[in-house]
């Protein structure tokens, strides 16, 4: 399988459109040669080959150097398709809509958390539930919880979870337009009615970090960032109430896809046309999903906030918390790129990976329009994680997409068992990290082993100039589901 690959240069790699039949476009993944050791060892590479049969897709199938075995689509992956003949694909955005990372600036420094640390996380820990089916404190009406998937961030803050300058620094404003409630089924309701407001388990988490180094001091000084300054990362998406979203429409795509005779090499790739009913039924419901995702981080934020000005017994002056970026990473959006030389609209699929827009894009916000969009790449626990900016070289080469992450090179019951009779959370803090967490193995599953090496994976999408490095953050205190 790997010996059909043909390498394009350093940090680029393609699947040429003989690797399987019904390639309509070659695949490329970014990748050193030491990930790529990593990424054959799995079975990700052919699913780059199997999306780039889908009917409509234009120029590549594209995988991101953290890329690793999913459903369908590999974490990691991005497709874009074309309006009129194209497809839309659940199995292209995953099961956790909308699962996206903000970052939070502060006021303060390293030096003033020295004996605050432990209530902080604490605090947090107290005040932000996380944990498999985990349940918020806020119950919305049928009416009242529709009204938030239609407007998203925006709905938080008119009810006071934050001010309108955060949905500045927000994609998409924290509102995808489009969302129907209508296309939402009754058991996606009753998983995330009460999950507004939580961050669930696995990968998510909430940290305190500070910023540990600086690689470039122009873009940095626009995102308000300085070397030693405390910053906040809140990682997750849209709950149960996304995954039942996924699920039920991947049941809606497998019959599409008898309907619309496609034939595709993997059933999880079901899809439909993107003007049929069922594409625009998903599309509706999945962009509900986003939106919940927005305002689930949004409100997150705002208790983050309280918890910070409570313990540490400042102002709002004082602390001064307010929001870098938030970026979602497990979505489709109808997006303009140019294609051998003709702008059009296109639906861009983003499983795992992150958006990267350039400098001067309407879409990047107006006070980062000079630098580019930020680009927010968590590690996990014991990892740093980084802040990129996007370019003009990522727009024309993967229609402006970066990694959103390390990517697992462990599953989590093989991070388990290698784990075993180590006392991680010990580890942790022998570093300088606390921590707190709910589920029983969930520091297990998460260690940072279980990952790529996130600084090789952030220094291929620099070195390929996809995006440009800006900021490293190191963790202090980590919540987790």
């Amino acid at each position: 399988m790997s010996g059909k690959l043909i390498r394009l240069d350093e940090y680029r790699w393609q699947v040429p459109r003989d690797y399987k039949p019904g390639m309509h476009v070659p695949g490329i993944i970014y990748a050193s040669d030491s990930l790529m050791e990593h990424i054959k060892k799995d079975q990700s590479i052919e699913q780059v080959a199997n999306a780039a049969t889908l009917p409509g897709i234009v120029k590549a199938s594209l995988a991101m150097p953290d890329m690793h075995f999913g459903y369908g689509l590999p974490i990691g992956g991005v497709v874009a398709t074309r309006m009129d003949d194209g497809v839309i694909t659940p199995g292209g955005v995953g099961f956790d809509i909308n699962c996206g990372v903000r970052v939070l600036r502060t006021n303060l420094s390293r030096i003033d958390l020295k004996d605050k640390l432990r209530p902080l996380v604490e605090g947090l820990y107290a005040g932000i539930p996380t944990g498999v089916g985990a349940k918020g404190a806020l119950k919305l009406s049928q009416s009242e919880f529709d009204r938030m998937l239609v407007k998203g961030a925006h709905w938080a803050v008119e009810n006071g979870y934050g001010t309108k300058d955060d949905l500045e620094h927000i994609e998409a404003t924290g509102r995808i337009e489009g969302a129907d409630p209508d296309k939402v089924s009754q058991k996606a309701y009753e998983r995330g009615r009460g999950q507004l407001g939580t961050l669930g388990s696995g990968n998510h988490f909430g940290e305190i970090q500070y910023v540990e180094r600086i690689f470039d001091k122009d873009a940095a000084e626009a995102l308000g960032l300085r070397e030693g300054q405390i910053t906040v990362m809140i990682h997750t998406g849209s709950r149960g109430f996304g995954h039942q979203v996924c699920t039920d429409y991947l049941e809606v795509m497998e019959r599409a896809v008898r309907k619309y005779g496609f034939d595709l090499p993997d059933r999880q790739l079901a899809c439909a046309p993107i003007g049929s009913k069922e594409g625009k039924d998903y599309l509706g419901a999945m962009r509900a999903a986003a939106n919940f995702g927005f305002t689930n981080r949004q409100m997150i934020m705002h208790w983050v906030r309280e918890v910070f000005m409570r313990v540490l017994g400042i102002s709002p002056r004082e602390l001064g918390m307010s929001l870098i970026y938030d970026v979602a990473h497990n979505i489709v959006k109808f997006e303009e790129h140019e294609v051998d030389g003709r702008k059009m609209t296109l639906a861009v699929h983003r499983k795992g990976a992150t958006r990267a827009f350039p400098p001067g894009h309407p879409e990047t916000p107006e006070v980062y329009r000079k630098v580019g969009q930020p680009v927010l790449i968590p590690g996990d626990m014991g990892t740093s994680s980084y802040i990129l900016v996007g370019t003009e070289k990522g727009m024309q080469e993967t229609f402006g997409s970066a990694c959103h992450g390390a990517g697992r090179v462990m599953s989590r019951t093989a991070a388990v068992k290698a784990c075993k009779g180590r006392a991680i959370e010990r580890e942790l803090e022998d570093a300088g990290i606390i921590v707190r967490y709910t589920g029983r193995d969930a520091l297990k599953e998460e260690v940072p082993e279980a990952y790529k090496d996130i600084d090789q994976v952030v220094d291929v999408v620099h070195n390929a100039g996809i995006a440009k490095r800006v900021a490293r953050l190191k963790p202090m205190g980590v919540i987790k589901g």
